[in-house]
Formats: C-alpha cells, structure tokens, sequence
C-alpha cells in the first residue's frame, strides 16, 4: 500500500470505526477476564468459609473435648513422694494450675472411696487461706511437697501435695461437706486447690511430670 493509499485509508470513517471496535472487543476481552477472576476468587472464599463453618465429619472427634481438655494442658506427678500417690496439675494458659487427684491413686482405688477431707494440716488450716485482689493478698507460698490435705478412706489416710512451688490461692471447701466428689469427679468438682507458681519453679516441676501420654502408658504396662 502506497502512502498516499495509507493517508486515505486512515482518513476513512470505516477504518476509524474498526479501531474503535478493536478497542472495545479488547476492552471487553479484558473486562470479561476480570470478571471471570472476581467470580472464581469470590468462589474460593465461600468454598473456605464453607469449610470452616461446615468441617468435614469425617474429621471431626468422636467425643468433643472437655472444658478441662479445651482450657488446659494436663500433668502427671506418679508415686508422688510415695507409691500410689498419683496426683495431676492442671495448668492454664496464665499460669493458674488446679491440683487434684489422678484416676490411679491409690485413696480412689479403696473400697467406699474416700470418706472425709480434711485441709487442717500442717500449722494451718488451708481453708482458713482467703486471697484477695490482683496481688493476691494474703496468698501463702509453699514448696512442691508441702501438704494440701488429708484425705481418708474406710481404713486409711493420704496426704495430698502440692506438686509444684508456688502461692497457693484456694482450697476447693466442698470437699469438706461433699467429699464423695473425689470419687466420682476427681478432675473437674473434686480437684483440691488451685496454686499459681512463677514461671521459673513451674519449669522446674514441669520437668519432673508426665504428660497424659506418657502417664497413661506407664499405669497402663503396670
């Protein structure tokens, strides 16, 4: 094509039209792609939401999890200072760890179960302990050995523990007027006390615990 050709064919309603309809079939083109994309990422995130509100079953735990399963991190102290003394701590994220008797211990095994807790024991009685405030006011300290209480069964006596050093906050006193609790619910209603040791002597009583795992085979192989 000679230029002058070229110069007409540009000067040609027609050839400006055909522009203009290039321009917008690719500008359509485009449009078409982008939304096509929106539609296939909106379809993702329904298809993820779906996902997560509606798991899949087949996933899903035969047993939900316990309240004590979903806000806690459960330790074994076996034979604790003497055989059969099994005891558990129940550890919060902030901290707090809830001391009770383990399924294994040997007071729970006794024929009745135990009958009477008393928390008089030592140079105080524990459930005289009132705490207060953030500072927790009045909060005695005491080391991993010191004793809780003393349960007893139809023909014996146990002392329970602390398990780790720290300040012990409350006693659990329905044990007192209520202490089959112990019996038929030892980890939730019938746990002892619940103490708050420092992060340091936590690590340091952790090391010396089992995790539910490694507790559970080892009463398990016995």
């Amino acid at each position: 094509m000679t230029a002058a050709a070229a110069e007409d064919e540009q000067r040609n309603p027609d050839h400006d039209l055909r522009i203009c309809s290039a321009i917008r079939n690719s500008t359509s083109e485009d449009s078409e792609i982008e939304q096509k994309q929106l539609i296939k990422e909106e379809d993702d995130e329904e298809e993820e939401l779906r996902r997560l509100l509606l798991p899949n079953v087949d996933e899903l735990p035969q047993v939900p999890p316990s309240s004590i399963e979903a806000n806690f991190t459960t330790f074994f102290a076996p034979d604790f200072m003497k055989p059969g003394h099994d005891q558990y701590v129940h550890r919060h994220a902030n901290g707090l760890c809830v001391i009770g008797l383990a399924p294994h211990h040997v007071a729970l095994k006794e024929k009745g179960g135990i009958v009477s807790v008393d928390f008089n024991v030592g140079k105080s009685d524990r459930s005289g302990i009132k705490v207060t405030g953030k500072r927790k006011k009045n909060a005695q300290h005491f080391e991993s050995n010191t004793a809780l209480c003393k349960v007893f069964t139809a023909e014996s006596s146990y002392i329970v523990r602390c398990c780790a050093k720290g300040s012990l906050l409350e006693v659990n006193e329905r044990l007192i007027k209520q202490p089959e609790l112990l019996n038929t619910m030892p980890e939730r209603e019938g746990y002892i006390a619940i103490m708050m040791p420092r992060p340091a002597d936590w690590l340091k009583a952790k090391a010396s615990l089992l995790d539910f795992e490694s507790y559970r085979k080892m009463r398990t192989e016995q």
